[in-house]
């Protein structure tokens, strides 16, 4: 299978997972108790990162080799949005979850979650839709 469709693939994971992460899940947070959200967190977060862990890798790695392939704007711009998709959630989304992991519970912490996938939802959203078109339209 060539690198461009399997990054196509991962993307399309990302795409897909970070949309029902942001429509359901984040948002569902707010229905719980303190306790139950601290209790489901702690299933929820294992299971999620062994969906979001491999795609996150494999996009990253696709992306180095598509770099390595081609300079171009496409395999740059895509490199540099990834990197950020990393940063924000090893900066940010891992924290917050530490909170809630930490029986550290609150309304804010809920609505942070929703508020700054909005940037992760855009991100994956952006580089699904131009790997897309770049791979059906070169």
């Amino acid at each position: 299978m060539q690198i461009d469709l399997i990054r196509l693939l991962v993307d399309f994971g990302l795409f897909v997972l970070i949309w029902m992460v942001q429509l359901v899940v984040y948002p569902s947070f707010s229905y719980f108790s303190k306790q139950e959200l601290i209790n489901w967190h702690q299933l929820y977060t294992p299971r999620i990162t062994l969906m979001v862990f491999p795609l996150m890798a494999g996009q990253l790695l696709t992306a180095i080799f598509q770099l390595a392939k081609d300079q171009d704007l496409f395999a740059v711009l895509s490199l540099i949005i990834i990197v950020g998709m990393w940063l924000l959630t090893f900066f940010i989304f891992v924290p917050t979850h530490n909170k809630i992991t930490s029986e550290e519970v609150d309304d804010e912490i809920c609505a942070k979650l929703v508020k700054f996938n909005w940037l992760r939802t855009a991100g994956w959203t952006f580089l699904f839709i131009w790997n897309f078109l770049q791979y059906y339209f070169r």
